[in-house]
Formats: C-alpha cells, sequence, structure tokens
C-alpha cells in the first residue's frame, strides 16, 4: 500500500466508525445537547460523550503503543505497516468497543457502572486522538516515548482513578482494593 492510499484508508474510518456506531443507535452528540471540549470526570454523565475526557489519554496511548512496540519489536515493519495497524485496530477497537459483549464488560467494573457506550462525536475523536498518539510516538526516540507512556498512565490512574492499565486490570481480574479507590472520587456513591 502506498502511503496516500494509506491515508484515504484512514480517512475512510471516520464514515465507517460514525455510521456503524450511529446505526446501532449511539447518539451523534451528547444527549444534554452540547458539544464540549474536555469532561475532567469519569464519573461526569458527559463523560465519553464529547471531544476529549479521562479516556483520551487512553486512546492516545494505544497509538503511541502501536508506534513504541513496533520498533521495538519489528523494526524492520516500518511506517507503512505500522500505521496499517493503527488504523485497522483504531476502527477495530471504536466499533468492538460497542458491542453488547464489550459494554457489558464494562458496566460490570463499578467505575463503568453507567456506560451507554461513547456519543459518535467521542468514538470519531477517540480515534483520531489514536491517530495522534501513533505519529507523534512515531515521530519521537524511544526514550521519549516511554516517558509520555509513563506520564499518560500515571496522569490519568491518580488524577481520574482510571487508565488504560486500570482499566485491562478491572476488566479481566477486578481487585477491590482498586475499586474501593476508584470510588472514592465517585461522586455518587453510596456513603456507607
Amino acid at each position: 500500500m502506498t502511503d496516500r492510499s494509506l491515508y484515504l484508508f484512514a480517512l475512510l474510518g471516520v464514515p465507517l466508525i460514525a455510521g456503524t456506531l450511529y446505526l446501532w443507535g449511539q447518539p451523534l452528540i451528547c444527549t444534554c445537547g452540547d458539544v464540549k471540549l474536555w469532561i475532567g470526570s469519569v464519573f461526569d454523565s458527559g463523560n465519553s460523550q464529547h471531544i476529549a475526557d479521562w479516556y483520551t489519554l487512553s486512546h492516545i496511548l494505544h497509538g503511541v503503543l502501536i508506534a513504541l512496540l513496533g520498533r521495538l519489536f519489528f523494526p524492520k515493519v516500518g511506517f507503512g505497516g505500522l500505521f496499517l495497524v493503527a488504523i485497522i485496530t483504531g476502527i477495530g477497537w471504536e466499533i468492538i468497543e460497542h458491542t453488547d459483549f464489550v459494554l457489558n464488560a464494562f458496566r460490570s467494573t463499578t467505575i463503568n457502572a453507567g456506560y451507554h457506550g461513547d456519543s459518535v462525536l467521542n468514538a470519531v475523536a477517540d480515534y483520531i486522538w489514536m491517530m495522534g498518539g501513533f505519529f507523534a510516538a512515531y515521530a519521537m526516540r524511544t526514550l521519549h516515548v516511554v516517558g509520555i507512556v509513563a506520564a499518560l498512565e500515571l496522569s490519568a490512574a491518580f488524577i481520574a482513578r482510571d487508565s488504560l492499565a486500570l482499566s485491562t486490570l478491572m476488566l479481566l481480574y477486578p481487585v477491590d482494593a482498586v475499586e474501593d479507590w476508584q470510588q472514592e472520587l465517585n461522586p455518587n456513591r453510596a456513603n456507607t
């Protein structure tokens, strides 16, 4: 595939994600009627409904990790091959994330108990953020990329109490102590 056809394929991801999620019943924008740049709490009803939120860091990290792991473990693959992996996994995740199986798995973790999926706007933005992470990481030195991975994960974990690593852990092997720690910031939690 030429670089030009890869960029075209990447652009086609936007209507593919948007169209699929819209046909599956996801709202185009937040049902509140607003479009905001940032939602600062994972417990806010607008979380995953606007352009960016704490989970945006996980999507950026998705792109960063493709560039980093590709560079480390598959150095002969090159830009085109890694970019294709970013495109396919980015589109794939935004669609797979909205299947009943994955939505129910997310809802089984208390921090995501009320999760109804992303708005179309948020899912498309997540895909674009992921691409941004890929391009930034591909252009940087490996040591700088490792620093970005640590900064994104630690920021999300300690400020929002959720990150890519914590979400993965809680989906695969829920830990009560982690759940309790995450819920300390939840304004809707029952006081016991």
